[in-house]
């Protein structure tokens, strides 16, 4: 019995997220049947982590187990002749038996971009959140620092969701302008990247939506650290739309 170890890319808008539901299409749903396709087996497809409806990813891991004699490098170009255009299995290989997608993971890097000029980009649509108003790059990124650390994160976590603990630790986070994109405006397209050991739901987005309002004028500095001391999820910035968010990296 081989274990297999995927990293995958996908745009999310066509999907009810990662995980398999009943009220729509999963990109787990579609990558498990490409694998039964090419090996005939039903599969337990395990991923890092769920993404939500519209999310997108650059390297989501999954694994699973396979008897196959498929070659594992060679999984990537089996699944990929398979699959819809908007999934890639970036690469393919053997690990260890107890590797875990999910459980073996000690870190994550997510990247929510902003579209910040005058006028929309229909480039980037579908995978940024639309600003007009300028944004202070250097405003934001003093502001990221207050995250950095262990803290209580209860004002940047979704209401009504159920977890034992509402402490989490970001490693870095900042943010910076894309320099080079499709469009040829260069500075355009902003970068909020965040790097924990564990998120809460809707956590990166609350994040990225309170960054947005420094960022803007309309959030005063002090009062993102008031918001972590506090807990309160009325003190947070917005939440803002699945369309931006990216898994870039999961860290084993």
């Amino acid at each position: 019995m081989k274990n297999i170890k995927l990293t995958i890319e996908y745009v999310g808008q066509n999907y009810c997220g990662w995980q398999k539901q009943k009220n729509g299409l999963s990109i787990q749903e579609v990558i498990t049947s490409a694998i039964f396709s090419v090996t005939g087996e039903k599969v337990a497809l395990s991923g890092s982590g769920r993404t939500d409806s519209g999310v997108h990813a650059a390297g989501q891991v999954a694994n699973f187990q396979t008897t196959s004699t498929i070659p594992p490098d060679r999984f990537s170009l089996a699944l990929n002749a398979i699959l819809p255009q908007d999934i890639s299995i970036v690469s393919s290989e053997e690990v260890r038996e107890d590797f875990h997608s999910r459980y073996s993971a000690v870190g994550k890097t997510y990247r929510y971009y902003i579209w910040n000029a005058p006028t929309r980009s229909a480039i980037f649509a579908n995978n940024s959140y639309f600003v007009d108003n300028p944004l202070d790059i250097n405003v934001m990124n003093i502001s990221a620092q207050s995250f950095v650390g262990i803290h209580d994160f209860k004002a940047f976590m979704a209401s009504g969701s159920k977890v034992k603990s509402t402490e989490r630790e970001i490693l870095s986070a900042k943010v910076f302008p894309v320099r080079e994109t499709f469009s040829g405006s260069e500075g355009n397209l902003i970068c909020i990247e965040v790097t924990g050991t564990g998120f809460l739901y809707n956590m990166v987005r609350i994040i990225s939506g309170t960054l947005m309002e420094v960022g803007v004028g309309k959030y005063p500095l002090e009062k993102v650290k008031a918001a972590l001391e506090i807990g309160d999820r009325k003190l947070a910035g917005q939440t803002l739309p699945a369309c931006g968010l990216f898994l870039y990296k999961v860290f084993y």
